[in-house]
């Protein structure tokens, strides 16, 4: 493990900020959209713009994010005087033929589209990425980032990236543990997460101690329900899965 090699470190916590885009046409249509890169939709911008001024965002030593136009649009309009670092591996899933189409249009034209959803983690869609794919070149670029903010002595960061980015980090890394789906966030919300070193080196774990921006999900909005929605219909969906995988040593 990389442990071996950092010089020792005083016993203090790092912050690790993640943030989902704000809304893009695509989203707003069901579409799924990965790699493709779109831009912020006009709606997006302002309930960004909404959410900094009600709620606020934390502030950091340094400012990571999605090579994705709407990634790079949505820390630009959080933290404006930020210069972040670009992580590829923080790109989206990959959804191959299926990008642009909604799950009712999928449904209806490809039968891999249900034979994904039976089996989804494992599966990929036509000429796109695995679920599995995803999450292990993410976790490995958030590895990397977490070793980095040890090595500099760094103790705090803002990750500006994807849904399925930030599910695939929390459910890998995250105190409570919970399921893939169970991170599902809305656009421009997200969670914080603290590293304490000790624990880090041991078991590879973190505390996601609150949620982003501070105070929103006190209140039940329109777009939190849907997400609600979604994160229930995407856990019944792949729960035969997860029992499988929380089974498994």
């Amino acid at each position: 493990m990389f442990f071996s090699r950092l010089a020792p470190l005083r016993m203090k916590s790092y912050t690790i900020h993640l943030i989902r885009h704000g809304l893009t046409e695509g989203n707003l249509l069901g579409q799924y959209v990965g790699r493709t890169d779109s831009p912020l939709a006009q709606e997006g911008i302002d309930a960004l713009q909404e959410l900094k001024e009600k709620y606020g965002y934390p502030l950091a030593q340094t400012y990571y994010t999605s090579p994705l136009t709407r990634c790079r649009e949505t820390l630009r309009i959080l933290y404006p005087d930020a210069r972040p670092e670009v992580i590829d591996d923080f790109r989206e899933c990959d959804f191959g033929d299926w990008e642009g189409k909604t799950a009712k249009q999928l449904a209806a034209e490809d039968e891999n589209f249900l034979k994904w959803m039976e089996n989804g983690h494992n599966a990929a869609p036509p000429n796109g990425e695995s679920t599995a794919q995803l999450v292990y070149r993410t976790c490995k670029a958030f590895e990397k980032l977490v070793e980095d903010m040890l090595r500099s002595g760094t103790t705090s960061a803002v990750v500006v990236a994807h849904g399925g980015t930030l599910m695939s980090i929390l459910s890998a890394y995250g105190l409570p543990r919970a399921s893939f789906y169970d991170w599902m966030t809305e656009n421009g919300c997200g969670y914080s997460m603290r590293i304490t070193p000790g624990l880090w080196m041991r078991s590879m774990v973190a505390e996601v101690y609150d949620i982003l921006p501070k105070g929103h999900g006190e209140e039940k909005t329109e777009e939190k329900q849907l997400t609600d929605i979604a994160r229930e219909a995407a856990d019944r969906a792949f729960s035969r899965y997860i029992e499988k995988d929380e089974k498994t040593p």
